[in-house]
């Protein structure tokens, strides 16, 4: 039976099935006012150099059912002929033979509202045409204006700049209502440059927008994210306004709501509590908008209190909360990961009569997943079942991690299989990526098996099974995936390259690590220096200095510029083999290229200089360190330490320390050196002090440690401490090493215990016989306690005899020993 990835590799490759690229639908549009002013919100205007056509005719296809429709009494508001006109146009397709009794004394009003009431745009059009060939029918700007309006709803931008260039040329001038027809039309079309260029034009006719045009400006600017342009344009309409109107003019409540989300959306929370107060003085009663604005902004700046008092201020302006205030209620505390609250204001929506929508569920549905409540996800979707509520995708794939998460995976299972046949590319990825994360690497490949069934294979996809196989090391498998992107029509693209470089990287395999570079430089994706920083660490960590000299002078001539983070990797490869000469050259190329200095760096050259004892040169670092504005490294201290232990300075050592216990940064290795920095001056109560501080705060743990301070009580003569401490460390399981055994040696020469004997102990370690710990503890114990006494060191050196060839014989032997070695 084939794996996944050989089935991904060898399967026949699907046919490529491209996407058709539909346009999304704008929302419909409505009429501005009921006296003709057909300015609504748009957003881009169309270029005139459009080829004309001399005869606008457009086909109408209204059917013939329409005329056995029922007479409504819809247009008995227009009184005089207007209902019997509209009546017989609808009966009867022949437009002439319809309106043939009016077709002398039809009005410019009466025409208006024929054109107006038209639903179909072609009908508009074809009445509109009927209206030009007949001499007797003046065409004016307001007839123009009712059909542009009907032709841009319909999108039809080649008719509406056909009408644009016929209107010039039979000497109609625009008029405002023109321009904002226009400018709506064209904004809720999704063509916003468009209507910023009718703007354009119409500030330049000198016509100035009415507050409706305004406001639809303002949504264009606010949508393309141009809050700066958007307040600016309102500043300037309010002046001219004010000159217009000779007095500063009282605003809509559209246009404060408009106000309130652009300043709300561009952060500026204190111009939107002055709108809002603006608002309120000048007598303008804000409704359920406005409220529903205020919420959602504070709420997007994580400003609770005042979504709590806004929600206050409702109830004294008695403006009821509707569905997506509660919705955007739920939404933000399910954001603040406050999913009490949150379920709280969805019980609170049904408890007012609000019957919570396909929103509302949706959103707290996530809130529950995320957060792993499983009883209460299952109870919403029992809920959202009865209901006939659709699952959406990404609320899907919340759902499949949340059983993933909580171990259920048959569960996880089950509900993927429900919903594959209706998954797109991205929320196949999701799902994958749930099994994936948590090392369920089986399910994982069937989902990816799934996807491949349903031809939703995708770049996105695959890097998603990459990581998948990457997080349980199956590295082979991965690059099969990469290795097979392209029999199914789909390239590998940054990222893909980069998750692979990164694997190779983090095993351990610079060679595979190039190789995926270099697939990468192929395909033209290397856009930035990080997949090279991978690579040049990995070969860094394996000590090819050679390979990180060559990839970095190849990434700079390639014209890839290096950052901070590489020439830290640099820097740093080259402090570890204190190679001084090329880590200070790497460092002037940093501060030639402009970059900043980090810690990282000036670690890595307090390391280097450590190493190679240039005291003058670490302690200028040092001090550049301590000039950033960041905490001073623990790890660059302790190397000033060390240094200034080398060197015996004890009041520059002391300063540091004491800083780094002021912090509660000191460690084990402040402590240790500070410890052999006194051993070394023959400060014995100091670094006794010392040595009892790191055992009460438990920084005796190391085999440094232990070993510093053994050999410090051997310096000072204390050798019973310095038992009691090798006691200590064979009772932690601290594996001593050669410095640990070199003092010990110490402690038995000066006891006076015999040469022959001391390397009959050496001899055991040597072969690593295994409770040669025992035979030197027990040595230790006998020549620090005998004081120096001839005949104790016979009977000694008898013991120690004895106990050599007794080694491993009795269990109660060992089982002694470990007793006294842990008392």
């Amino acid at each position: 039976m084939m794996s996944p990835c050989d089935c991904f590799l060898h399967a026949t490759a699907p046919p490529l099935n491209p996407p058709s690229s539909l346009a999304a639908a704008a929302p419909g549009a409505r009429w501005r006012d009921s006296n003709l002013s057909f300015q609504s919100s748009a957003v881009s205007a169309p270029a005139r150099n459009v080829e004309t056509s001399p005869n606008l005719v457009v086909p109408c296809t209204v059917h013939t059912q329409a005329a056995e429709r029922k007479k409504s009494g819809r247009w008995v508001k227009y009184g005089g002929s207007i209902p019997a006109m509209l009546e017989a146009l609808e009966r009867n397709e022949d437009i002439g033979e319809a309106l043939r009794p009016w077709r002398d004394t039809m009005s410019n009003r009466e025409r208006t509202i024929i054109l107006k009431e038209q639903k179909d745009w072609r009908r508009a059009v074809e009445i509109f045409n009927w209206f030009r060939r007949r001499r007797r029918h003046e065409v004016n700007v307001i007839h123009y204006n009712v059909v542009l309006c009907a032709v841009g709803r319909a999108r039809r931008w080649d008719l509406v700049a056909r009408l644009w260039h016929e209107m010039h040329s039979g000497g109609v001038a625009p008029d405002n209502s023109t321009y904002g027809t226009l400018i709506d039309v064209h904004c809720k079309g999704g063509r916003e440059r468009m209507a910023l260029l009718w703007l354009g034009d119409m500030i330049k006719r000198g016509l100035l927008p009415d507050e409706i045009t305004m406001s639809i400006v303002l949504q264009v600017h606010k949508k393309a994210g141009e809050y700066e342009k958007a307040e600016l344009f309102f500043k300037r309409w309010s002046l001219e306004s004010d000159v217009k109107m000779k007095g500063h003019p009282c605003y809509s409540l559209y246009t404060y709501n408009t106000l309130i989300d652009t300043y709300g959306k561009a952060g500026q929370l204190e111009k939107v509590s002055d709108t809002f107060n603006q608002m309120l003085r000048e007598g303008v009663s804000p409704n359920v908008v406005t409220f529903n604005t205020m919420i959602h902004v504070w709420g997007k700046h994580r400003r609770m209190e005042q979504v709590a008092s806004l929600m206050r201020t409702m109830e004294e302006f008695q403006c009821l909360p509707d569905t997506r205030t509660y919705n955007i209620l739920i939404s933000l505390y399910r954001e603040i990961n406050d999913i009490d609250v949150a379920e709280y204001y969805f019980r609170k929506m049904k408890a007012e009569n609000l019957l919570p929508d396909v929103v509302s569920c949706r959103t707290l549905l996530y809130g529950y997943s995320i957060k792993g409540m499983v009883t209460e996800a299952q109870a919403l979707l029992k809920e959202m079942y009865e209901r006939n509520m659709v699952i959406d995708e990404y609320t899907q794939s919340a759902v499949t991690r949340m059983y993933v998460d909580a171990g259920m995976l048959e569960q996880a299972w089950r509900w993927f299989e429900k919903f594959n046949y209706q998954l797109n590319s991205e929320c196949f990825s999701a799902n994958i990526d749930a099994f994936g994360e948590r090392g369920h690497i089986l399910l994982a490949e069937k989902a990816f098996m799934c996807c491949i069934k349903r031809k939703m294979l995708s770049t996105c996809v695959c890097n998603v099974m990459i990581k998948a196989y990457g997080l349980v090391e199956k590295l082979d498998e991965a690059c099969e995936i990469a290795d097979g992107m392209e029999r199914y029509g789909i390239l590998p693209d940054y990222l893909t390259y980069s998750s692979l470089i990164h694997l190779m990287s983090t095993a351990k395999l610079p060679e595979k690590a190039l190789y995926y570079l270099r697939k990468m430089q192929a395909a033209k994706l290397l856009i930035d220096c990080v997949p090279y920083s991978v690579v040049i660490s990995c070969f860094a960590k394996n000590g090819n200095l050679h390979m990180v000299n060559c990839l970095f002078r190849e990434m700079i001539t390639s014209g890839i510029q290096a950052d901070t983070y590489v020439y830290s990797i640099l820097i740093d490869a080259y402090a570890e083999v204190g190679d001084v000469q090329k880590a200070e050259a790497y460092f002037g190329l940093l501060k030639k290229a402009g970059l900043c200095e980090s810690a990282t760096i000036y670690n890595s050259l307090i390391k280097l200089y450590t190493k190679v004892v240039y005291l003058a040169e670490a302690q200028k670092t040092y001090k550049l360190l301590k000039s950033l504005n960041a905490d001073t490294n623990l790890y660059a201290s302790n190397c000033m330490i060390d240094l200034y232990s080398d060197h015996c300075m004890v009041k520059e050592a002391r300063e540091i320390f004491e800083n780094l216990k002021v912090t509660g940064k000191a460690n084990e290795f402040s402590h240790a050196m500070m410890v052999c920095l006194y051993k070394k001056i023959a400060r014995f109560d100091e670094a006794h002090r010392i040595s009892k501080e790191m055992q009460a705060s438990g920084f005796l743990t190391q085999a440094l440690s232990y070993n510093s301070v053994i050999q410090m009580y051997v310096s000072g003569g204390r050798m019973e401490d310095a038992l009691k401490i090798f006691q200590k460390m064979l009772a932690s399981n601290t594996p001593p090493n050669d410095a640990t055994f070199k003092a010990l040696k110490i402690i038995l020469v000066k006891r006076g215990v015999s040469n022959n004997d001391i390397r009959r102990l050496e001899l055991l370690r040597k072969n690593r016989i295994h409770d040669c710990l025992r035979h030197w503890y027990r040595m230790l114990c006998m020549a620090v306690r005998s004081g120096g006494s001839s005949s104790r060191r016979i009977s000694d050196n008898s013991a120690l005899r004895t106990h050599i060839f007794d080694i491993g014989n009795s269990k109660n032997g060992k089982r002694n020993t470990r007793k006294h070695v842990t008392s």
